[in-house]
């Protein structure tokens, strides 16, 4: 089985698992979340930690970003042994509980939500051996971290209807024919008929979401050749530089990447890469997300990118990256 096809039904598998687990969990009565975004806490053995299976949970959980300029881990992971987890750790926001123990009973991986707290993701390893759990982690690593991935976007997400910004609702909507969830702070940089440009503009962090659609002309229209053509020519047409000429476009540095993912019943293709100015010295990571409109006569296109040449930029790609998955087509909006 190819690479990309064990990554499809992994991250599908891990939705499956997300969506089950939110539905029998009691939120009313418990706490909220302790830790920062973006970090893990591993309840491991010393031992284990330092050996192959800490070496294996690092390497899933806090290896490198991808499409980011400098190194940063995917996770910021922490580890406490067992014995020494008490109600203060049982509040963290995200839980790997390795549980090697000779007389279980049952071996596998299990996901849950909202044990201790709220809005929390908890995954527990159990295993007879330590052997065992390094086979049963390697198995389900990229699950793990996709598990937590999206249990930090659900987050974002979540904060983001409760604070958001009306006013971008109609644009959005006139555009792709649904609904992005984004929070205040932001504001319509421009919007035309097939474009809209929403951004929110600190003094050291550009964070931006765009919308845009194109005739769905081709048969090939999810390539990456022509994924990229298009966005390069919608991008020169709608946002200039700062200097006479200059516009955005894909960099060629690296070339992006592209996966066919689905969420909530949503098919598309995820494309990651470079963005820079042409004509200028700025850049960064974007990451969008294309699919078919509802009478598929169109090419949607999510986009997200942040400026901020400043900070590291791994936590605000994932605020940015999660308003797009926040999406809703408007009949599902009447729906609920």
């Amino acid at each position: 089985m190819s690479m990309k096809i064990r990554s499809i039904l992994a991250l599908t598998a891990c939705l499956l698992a997300l969506t089950a687990c939110k539905s029998g969990n009691k939120k009313t009565l418990l706490p909220n979340v302790s830790g920062k975004a973006g970090e893990v806490l591993v309840t491991i053995e010393r031992e284990e930690w330092e050996g192959n299976l800490g070496v294996a949970i690092r390497e899933a959980l806090a290896s490198d970003t991808p499409y980011l300029a400098q190194r940063e881990p995917l996770f910021a992971l922490s580890n406490v042994p067992p014995g020494s987890f008490n109600n203060m750790f049982k509040m963290h926001r995200n839980l790997l509980l390795v549980n090697i123990n000779p007389q279980n009973t049952a071996s596998g991986v299990v996901y849950k939500n909202n044990v201790w707290a709220q809005p929390q993701a908890v995954v527990q390893l159990n295993a007879v051996t330590a052997e065992e759990a390094l086979e049963l982690f390697g198995e389900a690593s990229s699950v793990v971290a996709e598990f937590f991935e999206q249990a930090e976007r659900d987050r974002i997400i979540a904060n983001s209807k409760l604070y958001e910004e009306r006013a971008l609702a109609d644009p959005v909507k006139k555009v792709t024919g649904g609904v992005l969830h984004i929070p205040s702070g932001y504001r319509c940089r421009k919007f035309t008929d097939d474009f809209v440009w929403i951004a929110d503009e600190k003094q050291y962090v550009q964070q931006y979401v765009m919308a845009y659609r194109y005739p769905a002309h081709r048969e090939d229209v999810f390539t990456l050749e022509n994924i990229i053509q298009e966005r390069n020519r919608v991008m020169k047409d709608n946002v200039p530089g700062t200097f006479e000429g200059s516009y955005l476009t894909t960099s060629s540095a690296q070339e992006p990447t592209t996966r066919s993912l689905r969420y909530r019943g949503r098919a598309f293709m995820e494309t990651r890469g470079f963005w820079e100015v042409q004509g200028d010295f700025m850049g960064g990571p974007f990451v969008s997300h294309s699919f078919y409109s509802k009478d598929g006569k169109d090419i949607i296109v999510l986009e997200a990118f942040v400026f901020a040449p400043r900070y590291d930029k791994r936590q605000y790609l994932r605020q940015v990256e999660s308003l797009l998955y926040s999406f809703e087509w408007d009949s599902e909006m009447a729906d609920e």
